[in-house]
């Protein structure tokens, strides 16, 4: 896999936290339009739109409610090892979004099968009826796009 930040002035461990929040980013991204665009499409409404205000609060309520969800079902279970490991690289942060993605960093350099258990959450998340979600698994786009995706244009990543 090659590494798309060009910058080699940081460490190695820092560019690889670079490129897996970048990725993890862009999957959640995908997770929670794919979720407003199922809620939207269940409701009959139209699909959501870049610069609505209102979208952007259901967008923005996805990605909370993902994170959170996400951060329970893969923290259960951990060894004391792993809770230490994990308390040690968040120690610091409050449960706002740009730290319940530190949180997925963490654990994504954590747990070998993380992408495996983020997988499962996802059809999970995507599955489950509720008012904010649709009740059908998306198909995932395999596409592999290069552009950044809302989690980093919110957080000013570049």
């Amino acid at each position: 896999m090659p590494f798309r930040h060009p910058d080699r002035a940081h460490d190695l461990a820092t560019r690889i936290d670079m490129e897996v929040r970048e990725r993890l980013e862009e999957a959640v991204d995908f997770v929670c339009l794919e979720a407003l665009v199922q809620a939207r499409r269940q409701r009959g409404l139209p699909p959501p739109v870049a610069d609505s205000a209102a979208d952007r609060r259901d967008y923005l309520s996805n990605v909370s409610a993902f994170l959170t969800l996400l951060e329970r079902d893969l923290t259960t279970g951990l060894t004391s090892d792993q809770r230490s490991r994990l308390g040690a690289a968040v120690s610091a942060q409050n449960h706002d979004q740009a730290g319940l993605v530190t949180t997925q960093v963490t654990l994504a350099r954590l747990l070998p099968d993380y992408w495996q258990r983020f997988d499962a959450v996802r059809t999970r998340y995507l599955s489950e009826p509720t008012t904010d979600q649709g009740a059908a698994p998306p198909e995932i786009d395999e596409s592999g796009r290069e552009r950044r995706g809302l989690l980093a244009r919110l957080f000013g990543r570049s």
